[in-house]
């Protein structure tokens, strides 16, 4: 884009400017289908019309190194979840909620931000998480009950998911103000979904990062469903992208199952933020493939010919298909990251399969900076508790 940064001025003389483009940025080919279809069970799924679909703001495209990094990390990151999703069903995992589908979205937003970055996700972004270089097995740890948080967030700039819906937004608000305060570029991205944009704690760390212009990035996962609740149920909004006009926050919608849109979006939104233009809201519309998570039906409420359309835009396929068109991945090079995916599958499930040795009073570590007196007694009463045992 020419010249993203606004000046408050400026936002104040032409408004039009913090509005999200008419129809979501893409660059991939894709099927003519569009980007949500109304044949949800209660046929309350809004759709885009496929004829306004040039009108979005222009972004870069990302370089061809970029893209071939996103793809490998993408198909990485999906045999990684389709791994996890089989260790919840073998009870190796207590729940896992699928991120199948939204990888553009995830590899996405761990790619734009740089090493000294902050990145606020959420229990469904485990991709996210391993895209970052985390530990596998450490960004299982939570869904796997062994601890609030499986790796360090201070090395890894990576908070802990977050379970409860949008709590999380105004951390990463307080933590940029936090650090433009301390004299840092540093940026924060907070991953979220389209039900969180229904919270208060959403809209509170929205005002907040407009009124402070904290550099600060709200990436809203639009995957159709809260749950089982539809979209049109939620929102009467055109867009999502819109509720961050409301509280001088940019917003922008992107085709969330387009890696290279959601990557050159989400590195100007960040490049942006860091320059001091402000806070950023970004609409990724994007589709769950799988069930919300492994205790789901979502036969309850969407149909098998809904997600079939989606199946159409998967995001790997398409950025796969454009990379063969334009001679940057040959047939070796796909079967050589199908391998490598394998193999980090494989090391996943094999470390999984071995049972954790844990310290019950563990449980109460990293509560209080300083241990209170109420905690010291539940230590001592859980410690007595195990010797009896």
């Amino acid at each position: 884009m020419d010249s993203p940064t606004l000046t408050d001025d400026e936002a104040r003389e032409d408004p039009s400017a913090w509005l999200p483009s008419a129809v979501p940025v893409s660059f991939l080919p894709a099927p003519p289908a569009p980007l949500s279809s109304n044949s949800s069970s209660n046929g309350k799924v809004r759709e885009f019309a496929p004829a306004a679909r040039a009108e979005h703001r222009s972004y870069a495209e990302p370089p061809p190194g970029a893209l071939l990094a996103a793809y490998r990390r993408m198909v990485v990151g999906r045999r990684f979840d389709e791994q996890a999703t089989a260790l919840a069903r073998q009870g190796r995992l207590a729940v896992h909620p699928s991120s199948l589908g939204q990888e553009a979205c995830q590899v996405g937003a761990a790619l734009a931000l740089r090493a000294t970055d902050w990145l606020f996700p959420t229990y469904r972004d485990c991709v996210a998480l391993v895209s970052r270089d985390i530990d596998p097995v450490e960004a299982l740890t939570l869904l796997r009950g062994d601890a609030h948080c499986g790796y360090d967030p201070v090395r890894h700039r990576t908070a802990p998911q977050c379970t409860p819906l949008a709590t999380h937004t105004a951390h990463a608000t307080g933590l940029a103000h936090a650090e433009r305060l301390k004299g840092t570029d540093t940026v924060a991205l907070a991953l979220l979904g389209d039900g969180a944009t229904s919270e208060g704690d959403f809209h509170e760390a929205l005002n907040l990062a407009g009124v402070l212009r904290a550099p600060v990035v709200f990436l809203v996962q639009n995957n159709g469903y809260a749950i089982s609740v539809p979209l049109s149920e939620q929102c009467a909004a055109p867009s999502l992208a819109y509720k961050g006009v409301g509280y001088g926050v940019r917003s922008e919608q992107v085709d969330g199952n387009d890696a290279a849109a959601v990557l050159a979006v989400l590195t100007t939104a960040v490049e942006d933020a860091r320059a001091g233009g402000g806070p950023w809201l970004v609409e990724a519309h994007t589709y769950r493939m799988a069930p919300h998570t492994s205790a789901d039906d979502p036969s309850r409420y969407r149909t098998a010919e809904e997600t079939e359309r989606w199946r159409a835009r998967d995001p790997i396929a398409r950025l796969e298909s454009a990379l063969v068109e334009r001679g940057l991945l040959t047939d070796a090079d796909v079967r050589a990251v199908a391998a490598e995916a394998a193999r980090y599958a494989a090391g996943v499930r094999e470390r999984l399969a071995a049972d954790p040795e844990l310290d019950p009073l563990g449980l109460l570590d990293h509560v209080f900076g300083a241990p209170t007196p109420q905690l010291a007694a539940q230590r001592d009463a859980l410690r007595v508790e195990g010797e009896g045992c």
